[in-house]
């Protein structure tokens, strides 16, 4: 249960670690322009990617009795995103975020009655505003969001969420950001969770990337145009599934640990592979209208390997010298 709550930080709150370069109030505009440009964004603007993991085991109950050892022969996923900027200024970034995800599992042997196919779509559409102030003397970032989501059947949930964050310090070698995420959706776990930032450039080249409670990784530019990383990513998987005029939703955890490079390929394109092991502490079947502690249906996946290739397209971003 721990474990899930972290999953639940999405990718709207990446830019609060890069937007903000300077505790200058002047300077926010030019500092989101040097985030929207950089070689590597961490919100890319369109982007495409492929996961495969290999074959692993897992146990499961439905409505609380235990059912036989089972095993994932197959599990790929297709994801494509994109984030496009509508407005940008000094106070105000207003954004919207396009997600779509395919995902195949093919088990062993069937996990439940719930089990009717193996092939599931997954899509969500938000509208994203973020706010630059002033507090205690230091920039305050404030994030509003309102998401729907849904499968290739129906349109599902409304949510929303709200965030506030003070960026603690910013310089050339360090930026610390400190705040936190009110959530607004009657199946969360929680109400509220909090959020740190940490950057920190080392002489050496390295440098300290830390979103918690969604990443730690440390990385470092190698080649004239590659990145490489080294560290864990969290990440969900959730789809909606129809039985018995019943709406159910599948939702796992996925720590990801390994190594991630990036190159940038020219025109605005970089190509980005990742290798590890993937964790899945818990994955549950739950009715639309319940929380994820309703459960009907739990698995525990045993760790796999997996292995990621992706491209993304930045128009905003500079091309390879």
């Amino acid at each position: 249960m721990k474990t899930f709550r972290k999953a639940l930080i999405p990718f709207a709150f990446l830019p609060f670690k890069n937007i903000v370069y300077s505790q200058k109030k002047d300077s926010i505009p030019l500092k989101v322009r040097a985030f929207v440009a950089d070689k590597f964004p961490q919100a890319r603007d369109f982007n495409l990617e492929f996961t495969q993991t290999t074959p692993h085991k897992f146990t499961s109950n439905l409505n609380g009795n235990g059912l036989p050892d089972n095993k994932v022969k197959d599990f790929h996923q297709i994801k494509a995103n994109a984030n496009i900027y509508l407005v940008k200024n000094r106070k105000w970034l207003l954004s919207t975020s396009l997600n779509y995800r395919y995902t195949a599992i093919n088990t062993e042997n069937p996990v439940s009655d719930y089990q009717d196919k193996n092939e599931y779509h997954y899509h969500s559409e938000a509208i994203n505003a973020t706010y630059f102030s002033k507090l205690f003397n230091k920039i305050a970032i404030y994030s509003a969001s309102i998401s729907v989501d849904g499968s290739d059947e129906h349109f599902e949930r409304v949510r929303g969420m709200l965030t506030g964050s003070i960026v603690l310090k910013a310089n050339q070698k360090t930026k610390m950001t400190l705040g936190a995420a009110v959530f607004i959706d009657p199946s969360s776990q929680v109400p509220a969770l909090p959020i740190f930032t940490y950057e920190h450039k080392f002489d050496n080249g390295w440098v300290a990337d830390i979103i918690l409670p969604k990443k730690v990784l440390v990385r470092k530019d190698v080649f004239s145009n590659g990145r490489i990383a080294f560290g864990t990513e969290m990440d969900n998987t959730s789809f909606y599934i129809y039985k018995s005029d019943k709406t159910y939703e599948y939702r796992q955890l996925e720590i990801n640990s390994g190594a991630i490079y990036e190159h940038n390929l020219g025109k605005y394109f970089i190509g980005t592979l990742k290798t590890g092991i993937r964790a899945t502490p818990n994955a549950r079947v739950f009715e639309k209208q319940e929380s994820f502690k309703d459960y009907i249906f739990e698995a525990k996946y045993k760790p796999s390997f997996y292995f990621n290739i992706g491209i993304s397209y930045n128009p905003f971003g500079k091309p390879k010298n």
